[in-house]
């Protein structure tokens, strides 16, 4: 059969993405990178653009000289030098603003998610980079969002700049911000045009040892960046005195608050036809999908892209809050991403979810806390790994409850002690986080 001949039945199909390597002059000859070394196929736009701006840097992580000496002298950087933006032309360039859209002509979150990922992995290898290709890179992973916060709706149809820079540094450990800005219709105030911040952290290992890795030094040198500085600081300084504080915590004096969860859930289990209600069980709110890893959801490193699982984690809990509420959600807080373990190509990955708790203080604005669990599952080895933790706020879309005068969202209560231990486990990290991030340093990052 000949597969070259042309014919008028014949639709040819081309490819629709370009090769990383295509503006490499030796592309067809014998240095060209083996395919296995490229980033999967799975890109939005805004991955692309950033895979193109720091191209030397990222062929140089996906074929580094392990056999070359570690960086033997630490650079002093300033967020300034790190600092990078992108640029959403959504007002003309109508393929773009169509790959964004969302049913109610709003930028989806979940493809942000993944964009936000891939410019703070980039932001990070700005920083981490000595500009010497003499010496092995730095292996730089996703190890956790720290906060994620949604302040506005982000319009599809109008330009959208997304910038970040490191804030600070520790010995092995990197944190960035990053700001949304959609200019606000007759406002002049630069805080009103940011749309949503966020905090992530990066850890650096040793490509040859897979050590922790010492990272450049940070200077901050306005007033606004040492803030940020000093308030990263003592969030750091926070989380270390946490580790393996909250189950000690619970112990101590959150043992009568553990009970009164398990006394209304215990109502559910035992006299079912006398629970109030207006509550559920926990295991009742529960959502699971699966999915095989593809190799196009791949990064430079060749595992999954930490933004890929971020998307699929994200629609599981707007579909949760969806089907446990009743009527469409909005998206206010990704609360906390925890990346425990990496996802290989390949992997059999579960995401699990469920509503953790309500909140019903503000009527106007109940709030329904999410929790999404990845699982790695290798059933030859009959063994299941949790890789990520992800915790996410949703509230109703105002339109949808207007033409619903008797919604009400519903109380959440566990039915057994494990899951009672995660609710308080959560309530309280919650309470901590509206502690560590304050008005005062969030929308320093705009240039």
């Amino acid at each position: 059969m000949d597969f070259n001949s042309c014919s008028p039945n014949t639709i040819p199909v081309v490819s629709t993405f370009a090769s990383p390597f295509e503006a490499s002059p030796d592309q067809n000859g014998s240095t060209r990178k083996p395919l296995s070394l490229w980033p999967g196929m799975y890109h939005s736009p805004v991955t692309n653009a950033l895979w193109e701006t720091r191209s030397k840097i990222f062929e140089r992580l996906l074929d580094p000289p392990l056999d070359a000496p570690p960086q033997s002298e630490l650079l002093t950087k300033t967020p300034s030098e790190s600092r990078t933006s992108i640029i959403y032309n959504f007002s003309t360039d109508y393929i773009l603003r169509e790959q964004y859209r969302d049913p109610w002509n709003e930028v989806r979150i979940g493809k942000l998610l993944e964009d936000l990922d891939a410019l703070a992995g980039t932001i990070s290898v700005k920083h981490c980079s000595d500009i010497d290709s003499m010496t092995r890179p730095l292996y730089l992973v996703t190890a956790s969002v720290d906060k994620m916060v949604l302040k506005k709706p982000i319009n599809v149809d109008t330009d959208l700049k997304m910038v970040g820079a490191v804030i600070w540094v520790g010995f092995s450990s990197i944190e960035i911000q990053l700001d949304v800005i959609q200019p606000a219709d007759g406002s002049s105030d630069p805080s009103e045009a940011v749309a949503l911040t966020a905090n992530f952290i990066f850890v650096a290992r040793d490509y040859k040892t897979g050590k922790a890795a010492q990272v450049n030094r940070l200077c901050p040198e306005t007033e606004a960046e040492k803030l940020l500085y000093e308030a990263a600081e003592a969030r750091n300084n926070l989380r270390k005195r946490k580790r393996g504080g909250d189950k000690k915590e619970i112990e101590n004096g959150g043992v009568n608050r553990l009970e009164e969860l398990l006394a209304e859930g215990r109502i559910f289990c035992d006299m079912p036809a006398l629970a109030d209600r207006d509550t559920i069980l926990l295991r009742d709110t529960r959502l699971e999908n699966s999915l095989i890893c593809q190799p196009q959801q791949r990064n430079i490193h060749g595992r999954i892209f930490g933004g890929f699982l971020m998307l699929r984690a994200f629609e599981l809990a707007f579909s949760t809050a969806y089907a446990f509420a009743g009527l469409m959600p909005s998206f206010l807080e990704v609360d906390h991403v925890n990346f425990l373990r990496p996802v290989d190509v390949g992997d059999f990955l579960r995401f699990k979810s469920c509503v953790l708790y309500t909140e019903h203080e503000d009527t106007d604005q109940p709030l329904i806390n999410v929790e999404v669990v990845a699982h790695v599952t290798r059933p030859e080895q009959r063994s299941s790994e949790v890789s990520n933790r992800f915790y996410f706020t949703f509230t109703v879309r105002p339109e949808a409850k207007a033409t619903n005068i008797h919604f009400r969202i519903r109380k959440v209560v566990p039915a057994t002690e494990e899951e009672a231990r995660r609710v308080l486990e959560r309530m309280d990290a919650d309470h901590l986080q509206s502690i560590k991030y304050t008005p005062t340093n969030e929308h320093v990052l705009e240039n």
